[in-house]
């Protein structure tokens, strides 16, 4: 019973094996076409609020390897590096995409000793082909210049922070299970160019795990003459690339928030469309304001004396009266609807006029106008109030005579 066990198990084994080599040997055969691999922290950028004002120009120069370490190896001497010796494109691409590409314009300046040949040689080839030219070869422009410089790099990996595991075995049949915890650290600061002072700077680590997972037989038969051996098993690690590019996404993330605390910069505020619909609905309540009165200056009015209306066949008919005399005066209904002035009678009409020779020193009124016939007033208001009167006098007369016909 016990050897149709172990066999059974020798059978499970050798299947799982045999299917972990099929797997291996199709994929070898059939290797996964390329992909585009995504930012580890892809939301985190993207819903980065926009920044309220222009994009910031930026240069990184270099994002170096600063650690030293090689890659953990248990028996030989490795000497290839334990991070990426190029880091510094994973922080220009992610500056790049911070808030959808509104916060940083980054500069060329990894590649400036290529960058500064390749302007060299387009501005010989244009001084021999263009030298012919009226305002001669085409100049070439001007390099941008950044304010901000961002300096730092990998100054960390740690490996083996945490390592442990678990088995069992029973009858010479056992499984077991394995990790291992490496811990990798980036450094990043802004600096400014103008002055060198150092405006920000913020640390981010990233931890880095690796497990592996196995299964054995290892069994004697009869009497220890015969050995039945068998294993299977497979190994998952996290790669340090990954880890060293999410840790200097994390970092630019960190960056951005600091500065809007420190006020280097703000964040664009959104209007979302329902507060836009609430405040469309909210009645407009009108402001009204105490306006005080202000008092005109004085200014001698420009007076335009005008020669009276001829009292013609027109005039002669008697006008309609008005519908409604002022409130609160006393006025003869048919003298204010020929000459629009509220008196009691005639005898007031022309009584309210002042003529200059009336008055004993004319030369106290503020100015005095005279009509076609040569009759001077102490005011226009006098001058009015006069025409008026002679104008009801010949409509009277006129009326008469058209009564007594």
């Amino acid at each position: 019973m016990r050897i149709a066990f172990i066999i059974s198990c020798l059978f499970l084994l050798t299947g799982c094996a045999s299917k972990t080599v099929v797997d291996s040997i199709e994929t070898y055969q059939q290797a996964p076409s390329p992909r585009i691999q995504e930012n580890p922290l892809k939301d985190e950028l993207e819903n980065l609020p926009e920044i309220d004002g222009k994009q910031i120009t930026i240069a990184v120069y270099s994002f170096t390897d600063k650690t030293g370490q090689r890659k953990p190896a248990d028996n030989i001497a490795n000497l290839s590096s334990a991070v990426t010796q190029g880091a510094e494109v994973w922080v220009i691409d992610a500056l790049g995409k911070a808030g959808n590409g509104t916060w940083f314009e980054v500069l060329e300046r990894i590649g400036l000793d290529n960058l500064v040949k390749e302007r060299q040689l387009i501005r010989n080839t244009r001084e021999v082909y263009e030298k012919e030219n009226p305002k001669g070869p085409t100049p070439l422009k001007p390099m941008k210049f950044a304010g901000l410089i961002l300096e730092g790099g990998i100054i960390g990996y740690d490996s083996n922070v945490a390592v442990g595991g678990a088995g069992a075995r029973y009858l010479g049949i056992g499984a077991q299970g394995e990790y291992r915890v490496d811990t990798v650290t980036v450094v990043m600061r802004i600096v400014s160019v103008s002055n060198g002072k150092v405006l920000l700077s913020v640390a981010t680590e990233k931890s880095i795990a690796s497990t592996r997972v196995g299964t054995d037989v290892f069994k004697f038969l009869d009497l220890g003459t015969k050995l039945i051996e068998a294993e299977t098993g497979f190994s998952v690690n996290e790669p340090v690339n990954y880890a060293v590019r999410a840790a200097i996404e994390a970092g630019v993330v960190e960056l951005i928030k600091d500065g809007e605390r420190r006020g280097l910069w703000k964040f664009k505020q959104k209007v979302h469309a329902q507060s836009i619909k609430e405040e469309k609905n909210v009645p407009i309540t009108p402001i009204v304001k105490k306006v005080e009165k202000v008092e005109k200056p004085k200014v001698k009015p420009k007076i335009v004396v005008k020669p009276l209306k001829k009292i013609t066949e027109s005039t002669s008919k008697q006008p309609e009266p008005i519908k409604q005399l002022p409130q609160s005066l006393k006025c003869h209904r048919e003298i204010y609807t020929v000459t629009n002035r509220c008196v009691d009678s005639i005898e007031d009409l022309k009584v309210k006029t002042r003529h200059v020779d009336d008055i004993p020193n004319p030369e106290l009124g503020l100015f005095s106008v005279c009509n076609k016939d040569n009759m001077c007033f102490l005011s226009a208001k006098d001058l009015y109030t006069y025409e008026a009167y002679v104008f009801y006098r010949d409509y009277q007369r006129e009326k008469m005579n058209t009564f007594q016909r």
